[in-house]
C-alpha cells in the first residue's frame, strides 16, 4: 500500500534513511509491519492507589539545578547569529524521590528523564542570542512493550513552525531533532513533551524543564531597575508537580513506582507535591530579597499560593508574595498579594516570577512556607504547605522595587491598532474577532471539533493585531494556551482580569462558564501554530485545534511547513555544524507603541 508523508510522519516512520525528505513523498510499505509510534490512545491507565506512602516532610533540601553548559558555541558572524548548542537525552532513570536532611535518597523512583533529572536541565540564555537544542530519544518502550515517541514544545518561544514541537512531528526512539530558538523575548519559558494524544502521560513520567531567557535593561522602565531584582544564589527556580506513587513489591518498600490515572480523561490529579522533583523540600534563606521563578508543571491541577508561618494551618499575619512578572515578561508595577486574603492562582503551565523579602520577618520568625489554599476546581485539593522556608541570620536590608518595573505595551494601544486596520478594510469594530467555544461532547473540543491536523480553525494575517473570545462552555476549567504568540488579557466576563494578570501572557485560565477576551498581536513569523486546553489530559482527548498566520505583504517570510524538519536516526551529525535558520523578522507598519513607562508621572 502507499503511505502519504503526512501519514509516515504520523506513525513515526520518518527518520529510518529511506523515508527522510523534506519534500514529500510516498513509500511502498507492508501490511502487516507495525509501525514505532502507531496508537492514538495512552497507553496506560493504572490504577491509582488511594494515597501515595507517607513521606517525612520539610527534611529533604530543595535541590536547585545548575544551568546546562552548551556543547558548542558560536559567536555572530556576517548574517549568522550568535549561537549556543545544547545537547539533551531523553530516557528512563532511577531517581530519588524523598530524602534525608543530608541529602541522601530513600526513596526511589522510575522516571522518564531530560538529561537524567526530572525536572529536566535547566538552560538560561541572553536574550537576543540564538539555541540549538538537540534532543535524542533513548526511551525505548512504555509498559505496554509500545515505543515512547515524543515532540518537545519550547513553551513560550515564537519558534518557527518547525521547531514548535508540533504535536505530530514526532521523534521516534533512537532518533535525535535539533530545535532552533530565537530568544527573541525575556520570559520564564518550559520545554515539554508535546507528543500527539500522549503528551499528559509523558510530561507526567518526568518529561519536563525550565528554560529562562533573562531580561536585558532595556525590558525595565529604567536601565537601573535591573539590578533590583534578586541575582545570583538569590534567584531560583521552582517547578511544582503533583505525582501519585505506589509501592509494588512490599519487600523492597523503598522502590515506589509512579502511579498514571487520567480519571477517564478528566485529569491527572495525584497527592504527592513535588517542587524541582523533591517531595515537600526546605531551602534555607538568608534574611534578604529572593526572587523566585514559579511554574506550574502539574499535568491538571491548579494552585492557589501564599505564605503561611505554619506547616499546619494558613496564619494570618498578612506577609506578602509579590509578583513581577507572568508568562512572558515583567510586569507594569509589583503586585503584593497578602495572605490570607489573596493569593496567586496558578493554572496548568502558567509562570510567575515573585519577589519574598524574608527580612521583613521578625526574628522569632524561623520557618515560612509556601502555601497552597487548593482550587475548587481540583479532584482531592486539600490546602497545605508545599514547601519550608529556614530563615537564617540577621536582616540585609536590600533596596525597594520600584513602582514602575517592567515595559508593558498598553493594551489600548494594541486595540487602537486593531481598529484601526477594521475601519481600513470597511469592517465593523466588533467586540472580538474571533470565538473559541471549550467544551465536552462526545470528547473535550474547541468549536464542537476535536484535533484534525487538516483543518485549520482562523487564519489572522501577520503582524495583525486581532481580539479572541475564549469561552468556556461548562464542565471544567481549562488552562488555554495559545502558540507562538503572547497577549493580553482584557476582560473576564466584562470585569479587567486580576492586576498580575495584566501582563504578557500565553496561557489564560478559564472558569466555567467564563468569557476571556485577549488581545494579540499575530507575529513574528507566518505558518501553522496550534491552541489548546493545558490541562494536558483535555488536550489528549481531544481539545486541540491550530491555527495559520498567513503572510500578506510582498516582503514577508514565506511560511514554514511544522513537519519540514523531521526527527533523524542515529548516530547524529556532529552538533553545530549546520548553520542555523535565519529568523527573517520584517517589522510592522504600526510603528513603536506607548507602554507603560511612556509617563512615568501618571499610573501605569
Amino acid at each position: 500500500m502507499k503511505i502519504t508523508r503526512r501519514k509516515a510522519l504520523k506513525l513515526g516512520l520518518m527518520g529510518t534513511g529511506t523515508l527522510l525528505s523534506p519534500f514529500g513523498f510516498s513509500v511502498d510499505a507492508q501490511a502487516d509491519e507495525t509501525p514505532p509510534c502507531l496508537g492514538t490512545g495512552l497507553p496506560f491507565s493504572t490504577k491509582p492507589s488511594p494515597f501515595s506512602p507517607l513521606t517525612d516532610r520539610f527534611k529533604a533540601p530543595l535541590y536547585i539545578p545548575k544551568p546546562l553548559e552548551p556543547k558548542v558555541s558560536q559567536e555572530a558572524k556576517g548574517d549568522q547569529p550568535a549561537i549556543d548548542y545544547y545537547e539533551i537525552t531523553m530516557q528512563q532513570q532511577q531517581l530519588g524521590v524523598v530524602f534525608d536532611e543530608k541529602e541522601t535518597p530513600l526513596k526511589f523512583a522510575e522516571f522518564w528523564t531530560y538529561n537524567g533529572t526530572a525536572p529536566g536541565s535547566l538552560i538560561r540564555q541572553k536574550k537576543g542570542r540564538q539555541s540549538c537544542v538537540r534532543f535524542i530519544n533513548l526511551l525505548n518502550k512504555d509498559a505496554n512493550n509500545q515505543d515512547i515517541c515524543t515532540s518537545v514544545h519550547l513553551h513560550g518561544m515564537a519558534s518557527l513552525p518547525q521547531y514548535d514541537g508540533y504535536a505530530e512531528d514526532l521523534i521516534p526512539h533512537n532518533h535525535y531533532k535539533d530545535y532552533y530558538y530565537p530568544n527573541s523575548r525575556a520570559s520564564i519559558l518550559w520545554y515539554h513533551d508535546h507528543a500527539v494524544h500522549k503528551t499528559s502521560r509523558n510530561v507526567y513520567m518526568g518529561l519536563a524543564g525550565m528554560y529562562i531567557v533573562e531580561y536585558s535593561p532595556e525590558d525595565f522602565c529604567k536601565p537601573e531597575y535591573a539590578d533590583l531584582l534578586p541575582k545570583g544564589e538569590f534567584e531560583i527556580p521552582l517547578v511544582i508537580q503533583d505525582k501519585t506513587f505506589e509501592i509494588p513489591d512490599q519487600s523492597q518498600s523503598n522502590q515506589w513506582k509512579l502511579v498514571f490515572n487520567d480519571r477517564q480523561h478528566q485529569g491527572v490529579y495525584a497527592d504527592l507535591i513535588l517542587v524541582n522533583g523533591r517531595a515537600y523540600p526546605s531551602l534555607k534563606v538568608k534574611r534578604q530579597k529572593y526572587y523566585f521563578r514559579l511554574l506550574n508543571g502539574s499535568a491538571s491541577r491548579t494552585y492557589q499560593l501564599t505564605l503561611s508561618r505554619s506547616a499546619h494551618q494558613l496564619t494570618v499575619e498578612k506577609d506578602p508574595l509579590i509578583v513581577v512578572g507572568s508568562d512572558s515578561g515583567l510586569l507594569s508595577q509589583p503586585e503584593p498579594l497578602v495572605a490570607p486574603g489573596q493569593s496567586l492562582r496558578m493554572g496548568v503551565a502558567e509562570r510567575y516570577g515573585v519577589v519574598v523579602d524574608f527580612a521583613k520577618f521578625p526574628p522569632g520568625v524561623k520557618t515560612v512556607y509556601l502555601w497552597d489554599m487548593g482550587f475548587p476546581s481540583n479532584i482531592a485539593a486539600p490546602s497545605q504547605a508545599l514547601m519550608q522556608f529556614e530563615l537564617e541570620g540577621k536582616p540585609i536590608p536590600t533596596p525597594e522595587l520600584p513602582a514602575h518595573l517592567g515595559k508593558v505595551t498598553l493594551p489600548e494601544e494594541l486595540l487602537r491598532i486593531r481598529n484601526d486596520r477594521l475601519k481600513a478594510e470597511n469592517r465593523p469594530i466588533t467586540l472580538s474577532d474571533r470565538t473559541f467555544r471549550f467544551g465536552r461532547g462526545r470528547d473535550w473540543a474547541i468549536n464542537g471539533r476535536v484535533w484534525d491536523a487538516n483543518h485549520i480553525e482562523a487564519n489572522p494575517g501577520l503582524w495583525d493585531v486581532e481580539v479572541w473570545e475564549l469561552v468556556n462552555a461548562g464542565g471544567w476549567v481549562h488552562p488555554v494556551h495559545i502558540h507562538l504568540v503572547d497577549f493580553q488579557i482584557l476582560e473576564r466576563n466584562g470585569e479587567p482580569p486580576r492586576r498580575y494578570e495584566q501582563g504578557w501572557k500565553d496561557v489564560v485560565l478559564l472558569n466555567e462558564f467564563e468569557t476571556v477576551r485577549v488581545i494579540a498581536s499575530f507575529n513574528p513569523q507566518p505558518g501553522k501554530y496550534m491552541m489548546h486546553c493545558h490541562n494536558i489530559v483535555h488536550e489528549d482527548h481531544d481539545m486541540m485545534t491550530q491555527f495559520e498566520v498567513i503572510g500578506r505583504r510582498p516582503e514577508d517570510p514565506l511560511p514554514q511547513d511544522p513537519m519540514s524538519a523531521p526527527a533523524q536516526p542515529l548516530p547524529a551529525k556532529t552538533l553545530g555544524s549546520d548553520p542555523p535558520p535565519l529568523y527573517q523578522i520584517n517589522p510592522p507598519t504600526y510603528g513603536v507603541l506607548k507602554h507603560s513607562c511612556s509617563d512615568l508621572d501618571k499610573p501605569s
